[in-house]
């Protein structure tokens, strides 16, 4: 085997996109959710075979992981890297919140992970081998004024990313974090109210470095953690927030 078999939890937006091209170019196939336009096409033409899932990405059902690791299977017979974008933002002060809205947070920012670790970690076990990177929040490395009970899920998830890789560690599985925060995507603006350039501003005077950062650059942070080139760190969660967390 030649190429390596990567697979990407969301390939319709974020880190996604990015992240896809990255790996085909350096010699992946890959296993995709929900791909953007023409993402596909563009793929293969950069040398990568890939298999695409729709009405995947959402984690938080646990049938999806498991789709898109038997579909990398059932084309490669392994998975040798996998990317997890996971996380349901619930804004709001924790004496305005309901149990409804913790229900929410724990469903999209906790057992979306626990659902995608449960599906790809015993394959890679039991082949013997793999890398598995998931994308949670720098939120979850420190009080959030406005977001508690996200950024409450947010740090249970970092914590079961650790757990679990301390676990399989000796089966030569690496798992790791990356905890982003201040990206500039369309989802994030949102949420931040950061649309327009007064609100933009307010929210790029938070962030230490003055700016927000690019899905790029976060992808080209997160390539080392699955392209197979650097395999001497598991168990860890890293902050990506231009020096907010």
């Amino acid at each position: 085997m030649t190429r390596r078999v990567a697979l990407v939890s969301d390939a319709s937006g974020y880190v996604g996109p990015a992240l896809c091209r990255l790996l085909a170019e350096r010699d992946h196939d890959l296993v995709v959710a929900d791909p953007a336009a023409g993402l596909v096409d563009e793929l293969r033409s950069l040398g990568a075979d890939v298999v695409s899932t729709t009405g995947a990405r959402n984690l938080a059902a646990p049938e999806s992981a498991e789709r898109l690791v038997q579909a990398g299977l059932d084309r490669f017979g392994r998975i040798d890297a996998a990317v997890a974008f996971t996380g349901r933002i619930v804004v709001g002060r924790f004496l305005s919140s309901s149990l409804d809205d913790l229900r929410s947070a724990v469903s999209g920012c906790l057992e979306a992970p626990y659902n995608f670790l449960h599906a790809v970690v015993p394959p890679m076990v039991e082949q013997g081998d793999g890398q598995i990177l998931v994308f949670t929040s720098a939120t979850g490395a420190r009080p959030t004024p406005g977001a508690p009970l996200y950024s409450s899920a947010r740090a249970g998830a970092n914590m079961l990313i650790r757990n679990v890789a301390g676990e399989v560690a000796h089966h030569n599985v690496q798992i790791n974090a990356v905890g982003t925060n201040f990206i500039d995507f369309d989802g994030f603006l949102r949420a931040s109210r950061a649309e327009t350039p007064e609100g933009r501003a307010r929210v790029e005077a938070q962030v230490p470095m003055g700016r927000l950062g690019s899905l790029d650059e976060v992808a080209h942070f997160a390539l080392p953690f699955v392209d197979g080139r650097s395999r001497f760190t598991t168990g860890q969660f890293v902050a990506y927030a231009g020096g907010w967390a």
